[in-house]
């Protein structure tokens, strides 16, 4: 089993920041690809972004490239999400996803272990 245990979430104005964080344990985490999700109320889960099981490799949804950025540190079995520039259409739960699988995917179905989420809301 694995349980992967998100934070960082909070409130903040439109234009600042956040880092949320998700710590994965239970399993060989350095082995798998991670995923970050969201959903916001009344809307279906999305695709935010992913990273390979090395970190070399990353995929973004159109939404947030160039302002979120996704990396892990495979020492301590953790993946982080580095969110500049939020809007208020950013405002969600966001949940990390572990894909038992060296390569990334955007699919919601292809990860197998997820977190119970965060939730980022942000203020116009």
């Amino acid at each position: 089993q694995v349980q992967l245990v998100e934070s960082g979430g909070g409130l903040v104005q439109a234009g600042g920041s956040l880092r949320l964080s998700c710590a994965a344990s239970g399993r060989t985490f350095s082995s798998y690809a991670m995923g970050w999700f969201r959903q916001a109320p009344g809307k279906e889960r999305e695709f935010v972004c992913s990273i390979n099981w090395s970190g070399g490799s990353t995929k973004y949804a159109d939404s947030v490239k160039g302002r979120f950025t996704i990396f892990r540190d495979n020492a301590k079995d953790t993946v982080r999400l580095q969110m500049n520039s939020l809007k208020p259409e950013d405002t969600a739960v966001y949940y990390c996803a572990l894909r038992r699988h060296v390569t990334y995917s955007s699919d919601y179905g292809a990860y197998d272990y997820w977190g119970q989420g965060t939730q980022v809301t942000v203020s116009s």
